[in-house]
């Protein structure tokens, strides 16, 4: 996965993110505005299911059903365009902010009326896939929230005052004080430590950047060899320098990890959004179809 220089949550940079750490947040927005209506809504569809004068009970084929079931296509057509809502700069009671406030705790209240609109009835249709695509975006929107209040922290921490190009330019500083170094070793420790500096170190992929896992790391196997062996100065200043880059790759390797965590929730809630719109719109024909 491509680290990208600056990280977008509901349209913030992750600069913009530090520079407003102190703010309100769009969590707390007014008072938590969007909270209180999200639950004066669910609350308003749990009451009006409860005492529904319909038998059987409601479900989507009753007039409460396309009741909740209207309120809740609504709801995740407009919930779908806050990336192009984010792209135009407004303030006041419809401010970004404010948007992906409306955006966090409207989506939550879908758990509830979908799920009233349905009746509790699910099946192998394109009904229930509508309602399992619309949890999964939620779910993954969920955890962009936490990963958002989280992760800006951490980032932050491990760089410690450092842009990422001058942790990558302190690397290949230590680099050059490394290939110098292993110059008067013996053959085969001299070319442990070629290796290690010749290795491709973020190759390993997406999965080795989401979990910080990398198994192959020759600069690792170097110092664990080099480490065990009784030596003399050279030797010394050879694995002081490995440690120092091992070191200055855990840094890095740990800022694109972060920011990868952060990034990855996009890369599933938007396709998914995608494709709930899709199976929404043929949960809606083939309603209308056998109506």
């Amino acid at each position: 996965m491509a680290a990208a220089p600056d990280i977008e949550f509901a349209g913030q940079s992750e600069s913009d993110i530090r520079r407003g750490a102190d703010h309100e947040s769009f969590l707390t927005h007014k008072g938590m505005r969007w909270l209180k209506v999200s639950f004066g809504l669910s609350l308003v569809a749990i009451l009006g299911y409860a005492f529904a004068d319909v038998s059987p009970r409601p479900n989507g084929g009753t007039w409460y059903g396309y009741i909740l079931g209207t309120i809740g296509a609504l709801l995740i057509v407009w919930l779908s365009l806050l990336g192009v809502r984010k792209r135009a700069f407004t303030g006041g009671r419809w401010s970004l902010k404010a948007w992906t406030s409306a955006h966090v705790y409207l989506g939550l209240s879908l758990i509830v009326i979908a799920t009233l609109h349905t009746g509790f009835q699910f099946g192998w249709n394109v009904h229930t896939l509508a309602y399992g695509l619309m949890i999964l975006v939620i779910l993954s929107g969920v955890y962009g929230i936490i990963a958002y209040a989280i992760l800006p922290q951490e980032l932050s921490n491990n760089r410690r005052e450092m842009t990422q190009g001058q942790m990558i330019e302190a690397l290949a500083a230590i680099d050059r004080q490394l290939e110098q170094a292993a110059q008067p070793l013996a053959r085969g420790e001299a070319d442990l430590i070629i290796a290690a500096l010749g290795q491709d170190t973020f190759a390993p992929g997406v999965f080795a950047r989401l979990t910080g896992r990398y198994r192959h790391c020759l600069t690792e196997r170097s110092l664990a060899e080099l480490t065990d062996r009784t030596g003399d100065e050279t030797h010394e200043r050879v694995v002081a320098l490995l440690r120092k880059r091992d070191g200055q790759l855990e840094q890095i390797r740990r800022h694109l990890r972060l920011k990868a965590l952060l990034e990855v929730w996009l890369y599933v809630h938007v396709p998914l959004t995608v494709a709930l719109l899709a199976a929404l719109a043929a949960h809606i024909v083939s309603v209308f179809y056998y109506w």
